[in-house]
């Protein structure tokens, strides 16, 4: 099933689901919630809002309480530390390792992932989150481990994890789970948390990227935690698109009884930290130079933080991660987390040829010898039990 595809699927599953019984369905904004023309005339309500960098914080600080209070991440479990993380298959190629890695997101809840570290790291270290989008077995694919290798070996260690319900993620009946953009949030945010805990990786240089729903995770972790330094969401900002899936629309973090929101918004809660957007001129980012990154540039102008805002739109091309894509983010990436592109050859571009792609079972978490663990919460009822949320 292409990307397409899922996101009409996934679509269609949160309309006839009736979303779930902790979402006012009134308060929700799903896919193609406004059409162009309308999210044109809103954006210059939102703007028409605010005139000053208070004004706009004011606005920020409602924004970010509807983010948290709509997906209900203040009612999650307080944990600090316990990861209990788990590393195996440790294997050195040409100036990266990659190694598998599991660790706990809370109690009998687990996050599955691959580390790309590099060969000869210093003694603290840039570090990268890679959130994927849609799709089958997302974190094995060559993208995934193009990301990785190449930004582990200019230098970043890099945790590329299992959106929920895809890949190793199975405690979860189906990616449909109710909460899954609380359980996605959650999970990006211990992996933030985990990477800060290691001696090695410096806490003033943290980024993320993702494409997709991959990005929604992006945008919305850096909007709520500015221990992200620096982003990157790749073709998924959009004013009039909310996003198609239940982990990135089924729970109202865009709408509530005192306020109205979109992603630009969402997106621009960033400012005045690193961000680049990148676009694509088929899909729901193709009016990105024209709506979405002029609105985010006015934002950033508050904390004259114009030249920490880049839009990169590829008209030509299509919703993808793909190489042209890849090459903008490492760039961005290589400046603002001082990376050593030294590292890497370009032809002209940073080249990927060195990287060796490896078969989804040396990826693979859980193996004959290293199962899930026996503590696991399985099944949606048996997770939604454990959160009790109101």
């Amino acid at each position: 099933m292409n990307r397409f595809l899922l996101k009409i699927w996934c679509l269609s599953l949160l309309i006839t689901t009736g979303i779930n019984s902790y979402a006012q369905d009134d308060m929700l904004c799903v896919g193609y919630h406004w059409t162009p023309d309308e999210a044109n005339l809103k954006m210059k309500e939102f703007a028409s809002s605010w005139h000053d960098r208070q004004t706009w914080e004011n606005r920020a600080d409602m924004i970010r309480e509807g983010i948290i209070k709509g997906m209900k991440l203040d009612q999650m479990p307080e944990i600090k530390g316990n990861f209990n993380a788990q590393i195996t298959n440790t294997r050195e190629f040409d100036g990266y390792i990659v190694e598998n890695i599991r660790i706990e997101s809370f109690p009998g809840f687990y996050i599955t992932g691959n580390i790309y570290r590099p060969s000869n790291p210093k003694e603290k270290n840039p570090a990268v989150l890679c959130a994927h989008g849609h799709g089958e077995n997302q974190r094995f694919k060559e993208t995934r481990q193009y990301q990785g290798a190449v930004l582990a070996r200019m230098g970043a260690i890099v945790i590329a994890y299992d959106m929920v319900g895809h890949g190793e993620s199975h405690q979860v009946t189906s990616h449909s789970i109710p909460v899954a953009l609380l359980l996605q949030t959650w999970n990006s945010r211990r992996v933030l948390e985990y990477l800060l805990s290691r001696p090695d990786v410096d806490p003033e240089r943290i980024g993320m990227t993702g494409g997709s729903g991959g990005a929604t995770q992006t945008f919305i972790l850096a909007a709520i935690d500015d221990r992200i330094k620096v982003s990157v969401p790749c073709v998924q900002i959009s004013a009039h698109f909310f996003g198609g899936c239940i982990c990135e629309s089924g729970m109202p973090v865009h709408k509530s009884k005192n306020h109205q929101t979109n992603n630009v918004e969402i997106a621009a809660l960033c400012a005045p930290r690193p961000m680049l957007v990148i676009s694509n001129g088929n899909d729901w980012t193709r009016n990105t130079p024209q709506i979405e990154y002029p609105y985010i540039q006015k934002v950033y102008a508050l904390y004259d933080a114009e030249h920490k805002v880049e839009n990169t739109h590829f008209q030509a091309e299509k919703h993808d991660y793909g190489y042209s894509k890849r090459a903008v983010m490492y760039n961005f990436f290589a400046f603002h987390l001082k990376l050593n592109s030294g590292r890497v050859t370009w032809s002209p571009t940073v080249s990927e040829d060195f990287v060796t792609i490896l078969p989804e079972s040396q990826l693979r978490v859980y193996t004959d010898d290293n199962p899930m663990p026996s503590d696991a919460i399985m099944g949606d009822d048996a997770i939604m039990n454990y959160l009790n949320l109101k």
